[in-house]
């Protein structure tokens, strides 16, 4: 099927347009897995008198599909996510809950240490069967592209597991997935006091490795006083930038360290949590078209009081992407749905500003705006169809799926339900 005509929609373009760009009665154009057009139903170019209602028409060789009123926006974007990881920390939500922070867990070699043992002792077939489930939860929702960090192997070999595993989900699912590389994400227990020894690794071995092997798409850092100092992440980036993979950073989490100016001032694609991050540092990310990338999820695990700066986001026009960051410790989240809830709820932000960060913003976090986030002509055609009237909903609601139906660069991923045919 080359082409594919979506009538009567409700489509939230989330163009250059303010809030959702919204277009009702409204068709799209698939044509050779890009968006050719997009106006009003009865101005379709192709009519739907001249398609079969079973499927391909004789003229034109086009697939129709009444929408019926209900809503389509772009694919989902979960740009921030540690998806790839053996085992659990259920133990360490309950030491929270009984009053440890989460610095003092890591310090006492829980945290990501402990998920770094269940990782190392996985092969990759075991990786792979347990991340399965939690990558095909997102994609119920809606999801198109999702980021996957490494960061749970610490060494060369399970580092490039983690990194295989991600190619994995993208092969075997048909999923677009951001590979990143996220080796300065703490520090192994055996290079324990020794932290440049092994930013030494991770820049003379680790990185190059993985990236001959071409399994990276990006690097990050965690900077943070749990994991590494400002300068380690500058020598990381270097090499990221000498090997040409754009960079990101983990930042201002639980602490302000300056990492965000920093990494705003290397090109970084993205900074995030970036709760410390102060109001009158906001600036160097507008000014170095760097996304603030919020992560409510792990905001509400770890039961956060100190807000990120919306308000100064807001006044400097930053653009602001919102992820699962899914994790076993601190945001063991798998729904984007309940994501958008969380920063509406938690950050004050609105609906509009939400769906904009799980798709156009969630597509500037990667790089990938120019090819996805966004339905414009020229695009890649990932959209989702939803059985709602109005965005509003899909913040709104909590606990529902109204996902009917998605499209991947032209082709239905899944069952058409509730779109006629």
């Amino acid at each position: 099927m080359s082409q594919t005509l979506l009538t009567n929609a409700t489509l939230a373009c989330i163009d250059g347009t303010a809030g959702y760009g919204l277009r009702e009665n409204a068709a799209l154009l698939v044509d050779a897995g890009r968006i050719a057009w997009i106006g009003s139903t009865r101005d379709c170019p192709v009519s739907a008198a001249t398609a079969s209602s079973s499927a391909v028409a004789a003229a034109g060789d086009v697939e129709v599909y009444d929408c019926g009123g209900k809503l389509v926006t772009p694919g989902l974007i979960d740009c921030h996510t540690h998806l790839v990881y053996g085992g659990d920390r259920a133990d360490e939500f309950e030491m929270r809950l009984e009053g440890a922070s989460y610095a003092e867990i890591a310090e006492g070699g829980g945290g990501i240490v402990s998920t770094v043992n269940a990782t190392r002792a996985a092969s990759v077939e075991q990786l792979f069967e347990q991340t399965l489930p939690r990558v095909l939860q997102l994609m119920s929702e809606g999801l198109t592209t999702v980021e996957i960090k490494s960061g749970y192997g610490l060494d060369s070999e399970h580092e490039m597991k983690m990194l295989r595993v991600a190619a994995m989900i993208e092969s075997e699912l048909g999923l677009r997935v951001v590979k990143t590389f996220l080796g300065a994400h703490a520090l192994p227990s055996e290079y324990a006091g020794r932290s440049d020894a092994y930013i030494d690794q991770v820049c003379n071995e680790m990185l190059p490795a993985a990236h001959a092997a071409g399994l990276v798409d990006a690097v990050d850092v965690f900077i943070e006083s749990i994991a590494f100092s400002v300068e380690q992440g500058e020598r990381v980036f270097a090499v990221a930038q000498e090997l040409g993979l754009p960079v990101k950073a983990h930042v201002e989490q639980l602490s302000d360290l300056g990492g965000a100016v920093m990494a705003a001032q290397h090109g970084a694609l993205s900074v995030d949590h970036i709760e410390y991050l102060q109001a009158k540092d906001v600036g160097h990310l507008a000014d170095n078209h760097c996304v603030a990338v919020l992560l409510p999820g792990a905001f509400y695990v770890l039961r956060e009081q100190q807000l990120p700066p919306l308000a100064a986001l807001r006044e400097h026009n930053v653009a602001i992407a919102l992820a699962s960051d899914s994790n076993p410790g601190s945001s063991p989240l798998h729904s984007l749905l309940l994501t958008m809830n969380m920063a509406c709820t938690l950050f004050r932000m609105t609906p509009a500003e939400a769906l904009r960060g799980i798709t156009l913003n969630g597509a500037r976090a990667l790089g990938l705006e120019q090819q996805i986030g966004s339905l414009e002509p020229g695009k890649l055609a990932d959209l989702v169809v939803w059985d709602v009237d109005r965005p509003a909903m899909l913040s709104y609601r909590i606990g529902m799926n109204p996902c009917v139906a998605v499209m991947q660069a032209g082709s239905w991923r899944q069952t058409v339900q509730g779109v006629s045919t």
